[in-house]
This record gives structure tokens, sequence and C-alpha cells, in this order.
């Protein structure tokens, strides 16, 4: 199996505040930090070795990861200053991953693909970018790929473009015939090294804003979409983070309490996720919240729909200060 370069630099900065305590990837989903889930997926589909980039908060990704040995994986790390985006990231990172050919995985989505169709569907056409789509139901919160009826890819919509008509059948979503239907993309491609030819080393590049539309502008063909009916879960707001948590350990059994969590008996704890080291006094109350590490919640204060952190430096927008806790609505 080929490759693999999984884009962990951003900031998520829709995830603030609790993006100020750890970089997205770190975050635990179910029980396990979202980078060590998406790698176990990739050591499953048969990679080996993977590339990850680094920028905000590095060392809470590397200390979830670090050499990837326990997972069977070599993984070595690409930094950035500045994050370079996603065409950027990428093209810095070419000497580390050393291959033609790799997986670009976003560090942010989970999903169940079938990794292998996805590299054979990419190796049969010769396209420079092979993204994996499902049929877009959701315009209003996300945009999305532009696809003629062969699967060339002809642009990128923005959110709350008008979705062509879809019909849903048990278990999936049918991809309607339009020349150009608007599909999603579930965060994973397989891409040539040299459609980021045009990239300088160090250059800040978004490939949808800026590679791609080039691609598809000077070499009609080159980039492709691969049409799929995987499931995906989506991580990128608190409220998007907080529903995933709760499904995925709902399904697996996973835990929503971190290390080191304390939890008085007298406390209640609804639909909530707890990070690691910490403390729920007596009579607490919290209902959908995510608590972040560190966090003393006090005995018998109520919560409810918040992120709640150790308020230990500048406040994000929207958040308040209560206490020693930083508080902001989810």
């Amino acid at each position: 199996m080929i490759p693999a370069l999984v884009l962990t630099a951003g900031l998520a900065t829709r995830l603030r505040p609790l993006s100020l305590v750890r970089a997205k990837a770190a975050m635990p989903v179910g029980g396990e930090p979202l980078v060590r889930r998406i790698l176990r997926q990739l050591h499953t589909a048969g990679v080996r070795d993977v590339v990850l980039n680094l920028h905000h908060l590095p060392h809470t990704i590397a200390r979830e990861v670090g050499d990837g040995s326990d997972l069977g994986l070599r993984v070595r790390y690409s930094w950035e200053v500045p994050v370079l985006g996603s065409a950027g990231g990428p093209r810095q990172a070419l000497p580390l991953v050393a291959a033609p050919t790799f997986l670009l995985v976003n560090g942010d989505t989970l999903t169940d693909l079938d990794v292998a169709a996805l590299v054979a569907a990419h190796r049969r056409t010769g396209a420079l970018v092979t993204m994996a789509v499902v049929p877009h139901v959701e315009p209003e919160e996300y945009g999305g790929v532009l696809i003629d009826e062969d699967g060339i890819v002809t642009g990128f919509a923005g959110r709350r473009s008008a979705a062509p008509s879809h019909r849903r059948t048990v278990g999936r979503t049918v991809a309607p015939s339009h020349p150009r239907a608007l599909a999603h993309f579930v965060g994973v491609q397989v891409v040539e090294a040299a459609a980021f030819a045009a990239v300088a080393p160090g250059q800040v590049a978004e490939s949808v804003a800026d590679v791609y539309p080039r691609l598809i502008q000077t070499q009609p063909g080159s980039v492709r979409a691969h049409v799929t009916d995987a499931a995906f879960f989506d991580i990128g707001t608190p409220d998007a983070y907080l529903q995933t948590s709760l499904r995925l350990a709902a399904r697996d059994g996973g835990p929503l309490r971190g290390a080191r969590t304390r939890v008085d008996p007298s406390a209640r704890v609804e639909d909530s996720v707890l990070w690691d080291d910490v403390a729920i006094g007596a009579g607490a109350s919290l209902r959908g919240c995510v608590v972040a590490d560190g966090a003393r919640v006090p005995g018998g204060t109520a919560w409810v729909g918040v992120m709640l952190r150790p308020a230990d430096g500048t406040l994000a927008p929207g958040e308040r200060r209560a206490g020693e806790l930083g508080v902001a609505p989810i």
C-alpha cells in the first residue's frame, strides 16, 4: 500500500476554546484520540508509512502518536512555521513522504472508506488527484465538489449552494444523474506528488482554493472523484465533535471519561465528554457538555450545553470566565 500524509497542522478555529487546549487531532473521540483512530484505520487498510504535518500545539499530537510503532506504523513529522495550508503542507512534506503517489488524509474526519478501492480507481484513470466523495445532502452546512457524469471534478461550490435532487435507498444515498452533480468530500484522496509541482517549498497554498482549480483549468480530467457510499463522521465544530464522540462511544463501548478523571458519586453527568485530569465536585450536574483537560467543576453547579476549560489565559471569543473556568456555548 502507498504511504499516507495526514493533515494535522490546522488551527481548528471553529473548535475554540477546546482547540486552545489540544490540537484537533489529539482530541479524544469515544475514548481515543482522533489521530490514533485515523492511524489505526490506515494500518487496517495496509498503510505502513505515515507522515503527520504539525503546527498548532504539536506536542499534544506527538505525545499520543510517538513514532507509531505501537500501531504497527512508521510515523514521521513535517513541521510547519507558519501553517502552510492544504496544498502548501503536502508540498513541504514531499521529501519525507518520498513517494510519487500517496494518500492525503484530513486529520479531522473519520470514515469507513474502502481505501484499496480508492487507490485502484486512481490508478485506472491516471489522474493527478482522486477525491473520495459521497452524494451531498447538506449543502447548507458544507461546501461541495462538482463532478460530471464521467467522474471528473469540474469545480467546487461553497456552503449554501443549491444541491441537485437526490433519492435515498436503505443505508445509502444514490447520486443523481446530473452533468454537474454536487458531492461531499469525505477527507481522503490519492494524489500524485506532481499535483503540487507549482507550489514552492514554504509557500502557503490551499488545494481547493489554489491548486486544484488551476489543474482543472490547465489539465482537464486531472482531478477526479471516486463516488462511494462510505460513512463519515465530522469533528469540525463543537456540536459535531460532541455528537460524534457520543455516537462512537455508544457504538464501540469506548469511555467518555479520560485518564485520572474524578467524578464525585453525588454528581450527575449525562451525554458529556470529560478529558484527562478533570474533577467534578459533589452535587454538580452536567448535560451535553465537553470538559477539557484539568478543569475543576465546582460542587453544586449546573451546566448544560457548554465547553469548560481552565481559565488560565486569554479568553476566546464568546467565552466567559466563571471562577476558575472558561465557559463557552457548544
